[in-house]
């Protein structure tokens, strides 16, 4: 039985002033897949997210949620959505309970214990009385991810979420999805530069370079002829452009 669609991205192009942006875009993701966007930083990973969000506007194509079109739909769509773009919102002021006690405030179902339930899940829990100022980058991460499954969406866009994560956290990040995609059969879509993490931890990747989309692969795929997606990455990039990136 074919999964329900929970994003689709046809033709999307967000070209900016300077020329750079991404052009052409699409790819869809299904009820609990984890996709990853691998590519290099400026290749446009983040500007597909920010479209995604409906925080650019396309100057073509369009996306979907659940069928329907962001853009017409924003707060409609957006109720089903998390995210974690560039860096964390937060005030550094507060402390981590306090910051999404501020955040709930905007989701009606989102009650105390809730609250209590992500910052387990998130492993703050004994931190949630301190200041967020206090925090470590990796903490301040980890929060990051607490707002953006906070309500628990069943889309969660996320990028480079394991920055400046020890190997125990950026471990402890990687199971959480996939936690939350097995049992919760929600959908990710992850952007890194890092091969090696988008290899453990998403089935599906898109490839995106120089603001084009060169491939969109299952992940056991892209490794049939590959040792690993690092390779995959390279002969892609050599294949669609004629030069290897080093």
């Amino acid at each position: 039985m074919d999964k329900e669609k929970v994003l689709e991205v046809n033709r999307l192009t967000k070209l900016y002033k300077n020329g750079r942006g991404v052009k052409n875009i699409s790819f869809s993701i299904s009820e609990g897949d984890v996709v990853g966007l691998l590519g290099p930083n400026g290749s446009g990973k983040t500007t597909i997210m920010k479209t995604i969000m409906g925080l650019c506007h396309a100057n073509e194509g369009h996306v979907s949620i659940f069928g329907k079109n962001v853009e017409d739909n924003v707060e409609e769509t957006l109720k089903q959505v998390g995210g974690l773009i560039e860096r964390p919102v937060i005030f550094e002021y507060l402390t981590a309970r306090h910051n999404l006690k501020m955040m709930a405030r905007f989701y009606p179902n989102v009650d105390e214990a809730r609250i209590d339930h992500v910052l387990k899940v998130v492993r703050l829990s004994q931190y949630q009385k301190d200041k967020v100022g206090k925090f470590s980058l990796g903490m301040k991460q980890r929060l990051g991810l607490a707002m953006a499954i906070l309500s628990d969406p069943q889309l969660i866009v996320l990028d480079e979420p394991t920055n400046g994560l020890d190997i125990e956290g950026t471990v402890e990040i990687r199971e959480i999805i996939k936690k939350m995609a097995m049992e919760k059969k929600a959908s990710f879509l992850i952007a890194s530069h890092l091969a090696s993490e988008i290899e453990k931890t998403c089935n599906k990747v898109a490839i995106v370079h120089e603001g084009e989309l060169l491939s969109f692969e299952t992940m056991e795929d892209a490794l049939k002829l590959n040792p690993s997606l690092e390779d995959y990455f390279l002969s892609t990039v050599k294949d669609k452009r004629g030069s290897v990136l080093i």
